[in-house]
């Protein structure tokens, strides 16, 4: 529990309450996911349960960022740990284990480069951190273009199973688990259905390019990489988008899609790809669909009415269960389009579910919440500590914003501090008292987001699926709103200046 003094603290209302026994536990064993790997001398992230070391696809990026919040130096570590081990040809290692770096596979799913620029911008890293990060993911990016574009698509291609983690998923059915000969730039070319150009990989390299761009700019240099994001995006386009189905899919070799509906959807649009409204098409026939991903403890891994979905929660499978990688990556896309509510919803029946057991499982069964494959498993560590502050606790933003959300399940003291200001959050179930530095601040209704930067209130969210009526008291100033769902306030200068309006998907079938 050392390395975690300075993290936020969380009280509720009797100490044997499952939420704060919950919260301890994940600190206690996010603490044992730390540690040297091989003959490296610094604590790195590892992926814990059944995976002993460190797996760029996870631990390496989407972990990496929620870890920010908690022990930056081990994030830190991390991921200048991937940049030392890059092979002299610029490919990354998929994993980090005591056995050295493998090279067997590329395994990429969340962008490195954004994951580096926003614990720069969240923990004020040195510049040299971005510096070394910068050149490593440029060799990253070098190496794919000369091996993953055989078919000159300008699209990604996937050779193996593990290029995309996604273990039994009928998406690879027939289809190797590793690369020919366990070389990253060779595939099966005795296989009719290799290589696929992926959505996913395809989404991943073009979010990528466009954060290399941030940070060669703030770098002042001029981008090392041979075409810029729009390349791989009109790939993924032209390649991997059906218009029928309004969903993506791996392109094979005999130029027919490989339809099969899987979390490659939620892969590609956590990539910020598509606008307001194609994300709210993707909820509506999807995500929020009872019939396709949305189950009673969150999204499946595999369309629930695809005929080959695996009820098996208790082995690592991609063909069915929640696992939780995905309901980690999942937040990005609902912020980025601002259906904050809809993911409230969903993650309070995960967040029962976990309160209801004693672990920290890789996946969930989808009916019942009951915990399923390994333990230990930092993801599912880092998704509770994270659903915690972004639902009911303090939650600090690489762009300088915090957030103070108020949606807890039980009466609770949250304290964390940020910048230079120690905030303490008491949520009673039907409000919220925030005070700084002791000092009373700011109180408001449950069922709201309070967005402040600099000291000052920028927005209000609804973030209740049903509207919310109350009053904001910002140091005695007051001020009545009614929010429904998704609906933000904005404030300027301590006042109301208006408010935008936005739909709520309800699940549906």
């Amino acid at each position: 529990m050392a390395l975690f003094d300075d993290a936020p603290q969380l009280y509720t209302n009797h100490s044997a309450g499952r939420l704060q026994r919950r919260w301890l536990q994940a600190l206690d064993e996010l603490g044992g996911c730390i540690r040297a790997v091989g003959d490296d001398p610094e604590p790195i992230l590892c992926e814990g349960g059944n995976y002993p070391g460190s797996w760029i696809e996870g631990t390496g990026t989407i972990s990496t960022e929620v870890l920010d919040r908690f022990a930056p130096t081990v994030s830190r570590a991390t991921h200048m740990t991937f940049a030392r081990h890059c092979r002299a040809d610029g490919l990354m290692p998929y994993k980090l284990t005591d056995d050295g770096p493998g090279f067997s596979q590329i395994q990429i799913v969340t962008p490195l480069a954004r994951s580096v620029w926003k614990h720069y911008r969240l923990t004020g890293a040195p510049v040299t951190y971005l510096q070394t990060m910068y050149d490593a993911m440029t060799g990253m990016d070098a190496w794919l273009a000369a091996n993953r574009d055989t078919r000159r698509t300008g699209g990604v291609e996937a050779f193996c199973t593990f290029d995309t983690g996604h273990d039994l998923s009928p998406r690879f059915w027939l289809i190797p688990d590793r690369c020919h000969d366990g070389d990253a730039a060779r595939y099966d070319t005795g296989n009719p259905n290799l290589p696929y150009v992926a959505p996913d990989l395809t989404a991943n390299v073009a979010c990528q390019r466009r954060y290399l761009a941030k940070i060669a700019q703030e770098l002042r240099r001029t981008p090392d990489f041979a075409q810029d994001d729009a390349t791989r995006l009109n790939a993924l386009w032209e390649q991997c988008f059906d218009a029928a189905d309004d969903c993506f899919y791996d392109r094979l070799p005999n130029d027919e899609f490989l339809r099969i509906q899987s979390d490659v959807l939620l892969r590609v649009l956590a990539c910020e790809v598509g606008d307001d409204a194609f994300f709210e098409r993707a909820l509506d026939r999807y995500l929020m669909n009872t019939s396709k991903f949305l189950s009673p403890y969150g999204f499946t891994s595999l369309s629930l009415d695809d005929p080959r979905f695996d009820h098996d929660y208790t082995r690592n499978s991609w063909s069915g269960p929640v696992n939780f990688l995905a309901m980690l990556r999942a937040p990005q896309a609902f912020e980025d389009h601002g259906h904050v509510a809809e993911l409230a919803l969903v993650e309070r029946s995960v967040l029962s579910a976990m309160l209801a057991t004693d672990r920290f499982p890789q996946c969930l069964d989808p009916w019942t919440g009951s915990p399923g494959f390994t333990d230990h498993y930092s993801p599912a560590i880092l998704w509770l500590l994270d659903a915690v502050e972004r639902n009911m606790g303090i939650l600090p933003r690489p762009d300088g914003d915090i957030w103070f959300t108020g949606l807890a399940t039980e009466p609770l003291t949250y304290t964390r501090t940020a910048g230079a200001v120690t905030y303490t959050m008491v949520c009673d179930g039907t409000g919220v008292q925030v005070a700084a530095d002791g000092a009373p601040w700011l109180t408001f209704p449950a069922g709201w987001r309070v967005v402040v930067r600099d000291g000052d209130v920028r927005a209000v969210v609804g973030m209740s699926a049903g509207e919310t009526m109350g009053t904001l008291t910002v140091r005695g100033v007051v001020t009545q709103l009614t929010l429904p769902p998704n609906h933000i306030a904005h404030f300027s200068n301590g006042q109301l200046s208006d408010i935008q309006t936005r739909g709520f998907i309800t699940p549906h079938t």
